[in-house]
């Protein structure tokens, strides 16, 4: 399966590949953008969520809410963009895919932040939402746990290539 994902996906590395990226910017061009995304925009993002559950002034859980509302889309979008980034550089490397646990913590994340946006966005209206935001925060906790780990992995997968 992994083989034939990379077949399908050797037309567009090729494609990249004929630009003449340099080998270090290949390399090392996702796991430093994703770096950025995770420990910057990833913990922003964690902080204000948690900041609108764990205060009890009024006006700073709005603005807290109102940040989160604004940045957890972004951030599942770049996240979801570097992850489709990061197989593709497996591929322009000519790295088999679905050998590395690099790999499949990204897919958890994908997979753990999707779930929490769809909770989000159908579930905070409902008559549980006490509860579905609950949910919610410790859902992107877990996603934010795996995201380290899964920079560990990658920073181990980027040495080892």
């Amino acid at each position: 399966m992994g083989e034939q994902l990379s077949q399908s996906l050797e037309p567009l590395a090729a494609w990249f590949r004929s630009l003449g990226i340099p080998e270090p910017i290949v390399h090392w061009g996702h796991p430093v953008m994703m770096g950025i995304v995770v420990f910057v925009l990833g913990s922003f993002v964690a902080y204000v969520g948690w900041r609108s559950r764990l205060t009890t002034d009024g006006e700073v859980v709005a603005k807290s809410r109102a940040s989160h509302r604004q940045l957890a889309p972004l951030m599942l979008l770049f996240i979801t963009l570097g992850y489709t980034g990061g197989v593709l550089s497996l591929v322009m490397q000519n790295q088999p895919i679905f050998e590395s646990s690099h790999f499949w913590t990204g897919s958890f994340v994908v997979i753990l932040l999707g779930i929490n946006s769809v909770l989000a966005a159908i579930a905070f209206g409902g008559e549980n939402k006490g509860t579905f935001r609950t949910i919610h925060a410790y859902l992107g906790s877990v996603a934010m746990i795996v995201l380290i780990v899964h920079a560990i992995l990658g920073l181990n997968l980027g040495l080892s290539l």
